[in-house]
């Protein structure tokens, strides 16, 4: 199952309310990734209708992962410090959605930009 294009529309539409705003989107991990000008990917609209992945503070990540509905993203059979897996249903409220986008894009932002 593709990425909910729906999720991704709500996503696109808060895109420019966020204090560094998301530049380009871009197929990534069977999902839709939204990346700063830097490179580096805020949040991505999971593959096969999971939620959003968000980029997080790796000292977060625990804490974060204690809420419910909230785990982490396993690639490749590994548990990432710096991601985790929010469900769709926490995802319903517009606010609540805005506030795991800005959370991902702050990480993301935060870094020094890619080499290209």
């Amino acid at each position: 199952m593709p990425y909910d294009e729906q999720l991704a529309e709500r996503v696109r539409a808060l895109v420019p309310s966020l204090p560094v705003a998301p530049v380009r989107e871009r197929p990534m991990f069977g999902g839709l990734g939204f990346l700063t000008d830097g490179g580096h990917m805020a949040v991505c609209v999971a593959g096969s209708g999971e939620g959003l992945l968000v980029r997080v503070p790796a000292e977060d990540s625990p804490a974060l992962r204690a809420q419910d509905g909230v785990g982490p993203m396993v690639m490749g059979g590994r548990a990432s410090a710096s991601w985790v897996v929010v469900a769709t249903g926490l995802l319903t409220d517009y606010d609540a959605l805005r506030a795991w986008c800005r959370r991902g894009d702050a990480v993301a932002a935060a870094l020094p930009p890619k080499e290209r």
